[in-house]
C-alpha cells in the first residue's frame, strides 16, 4: 500500500483554461495516509471521478504533481502505479467463468497456481458467488457482474491503492449494505489504501474512516462523519451531510447578536466576521427545539412528516425555511415556536465557517 500525496493538483478537460471556471478541479491539495480507508463525496460534476482518475493514471492533470510515498507518479502508466480500480459499471471478460475472471489478475502477474486458487476462493466466498465458479460471466445479471469486478479490485494483496467509483451502483440495496460491511472488514484485516467515490452520504459515512467533500471542483472539508455532523467547515457540507440537512439561515451581524428577520439570538464564544461578509447561522435539525408559541421565536407549520422514529416538522422562521426534527410522541403545537440550541450553532460567513473563540 501506499501513501498518496495530491501536490496542487489542478486539470481542466479545455486546451487553454483561463479562469477558475475553466476547471474541473481547482486546486486539490491533499493526503490520503498509506492504509487508510477515504471516500470523496459529492453531487454529480464535483471532480470525484475526475480526481480518481488522476490518482489512477486515466488522466494527467494540467497542473500540479501526484506523489505515492514521496515519489512522483504524475508521468507513469496506470500498469506502472499499481493500482486496482473498480468502476461503476460492471468491466468483467463475459468468454471466462466467474473464477477465471477472479484468477485473472494473479494469473497475469505470474502468482503460483496454488496462491491463486486460494486467493479466489476466499473472494468467491466474500462476493457470494462459489456456487457459481463455474459459470460463464456473460450469463450473469449486472449486480453479480459488479460483484465480479469487486472481487477482482480485492483479490490482489500487492497493489499500491484500491480505487471504486461508485461501485455500488447496480447493486441491490441489501447487498450494498452487506458489500460494504466486508469492504470494512477487509480494511481493518489487511490495511488496504482504500479511496471510494460516491454522491451516496449513507455510503460515504459507514465505509470511510476520513471523508473528503468536494463542491464544485474543490475540496471542502476533510473529517469524520461525526466532525462533518458536528461542525460542517461550510455551509454546502452543512447541507449535503444529514438527512434533513443543516438549516441555514441568513442573518445580520452586530457584535455578538445574530439577527433573522424580527428576532436577536446571542452567540456567546462565536467569531465576529467582518462587517462586509454575507453571514449566516447554521443549525441542525436536531438542534432546534419545538414549543409553544409565546416561548421562542414563532413558526408558521407547513408540514410534519412522520418517518417512524421521529417527526420532521418544516415550517417558515420570518419568511425563511426551518426544519426540525422532534421525537415521535412529541405532540404538534397548533401554534409553534421554537428555540435553537445555542452550542450548536454555527456561523458563516461567505459560506466559510467562523472559528469559534478560544
Amino acid at each position: 500500500m501506499a501513501r498518496i500525496e495530491l501536490s496542487h493538483i489542478r486539470h481542466s478537460y479545455k486546451p487553454n483554461p483561463k479562469s477558475d471556471e475553466d476547471y474541473a478541479l481547482k486546486e486539490v491539495h491533499q493526503t490520503f495516509e498509506d492504509g487508510g480507508a477515504y471516500a470523496l463525496l459529492g453531487p454529480s460534476g464535483c471532480g470525484k471521478t475526475t480526481l480518481l482518475n488522476i490518482i489512477s493514471g486515466l488522466l494527467k492533470p494540467s497542473e500540479g504533481d501526484l506523489l505515492f510515498d514521496g515519489t512522483s507518479v504524475k508521468d507513469y502508466s496506470t500498469q506502472d502505479r499499481n493500482i486496482a480500480q473498480v468502476f461503476q459499471f460492471p468491466v468483467v471478460y463475459d468468454t471466462m467463468t466467474v473464477y477465471d475472471n477472479l484468477a485473472f489478475p494473479l494469473r497475469n502477474r505470474g502468482v503460483p497456481e496454488d496462491e491463486v486458487g486460494r486467493k479466489t476462493r476466499d473472494i468467491l466466498e466474500l462476493i457470494a458467488l462459489e456456487h457459481k465458479a463455474g459459470s460463464k460471466a456473460k450469463g450473469l445479471g449486472a449486480d453479480e457482474k459488479q460483484k465480479i469486478s469487486l472481487g477482482r479490485g480485492l483479490v490482489r494483496s500487492d497493489v499500491n491503492a484500491i480505487l471504486f467509483d461508485e461501485p455500488l451502483t447496480v447493486i441491490d440495496p441489501h447487498m450494498k449494505w452487506v458489500l460494504r460491511s466486508q469492504l470494512k472488514e477487509l480494511h481493518r484485516q489487511f490495511a488496504y489504501t482504500m479511496v471510494y467515490v460516491t454522491h451516496d452520504q449513507t455510503e460515504a459515512l459507514t465505509f470511510a474512516d476520513k471523508v473528503v467533500v468536494m463542491h464544485e471542483g474543490q475540496v471542502v472539508q476533510v473529517g469524520t462523519p461525526d466532525e462533518l455532523f458536528q461542525n460542517p467547515e461550510h455551509t454546502f457540507v452543512g447541507y449535503f451531510i444529514g438527512s434533513p440537512g443543516m438549516n441555514i439561515l441568513k442573518c445580520a451581524m452586530n457584535g455578538n447578536q445574530a439577527r433573522i428577520g424580527e428576532h436577536t439570538i446571542e452567540l456567546s464564544g462565536l467569531g465576529n466576521p467582518p462587517a462586509s461578509q454575507n453571514t449566516e447561522l447554521g443549525i441542525r435539525p436536531e438542534f432546534v427545539r419545538l414549543t409553544e408559541a409565546g416561548s421562542g421565536m414563532p413558526i408558521q407549520i407547513q408540514a410534519v412528516e412522520d418517518v417512524g422514529r421521529y417527526k420532521i416538522v418544516r415550517g417558515l422562521l420570518d419568511g425563511l425555511p426551518l426544519n426540525a426534527v422532534v421525537p415521535e410522541d412529541q405532540s404538534i403545537p397548533e401554534s409553534a415556536a421554537v428555540e435553537f440550541d445555542t452550542q450548536r450553532l454555527n456561523l458563516y460567513a461567505d459560506s466559510w465557517r467562523v472559528a469559534r473563540e478560544a
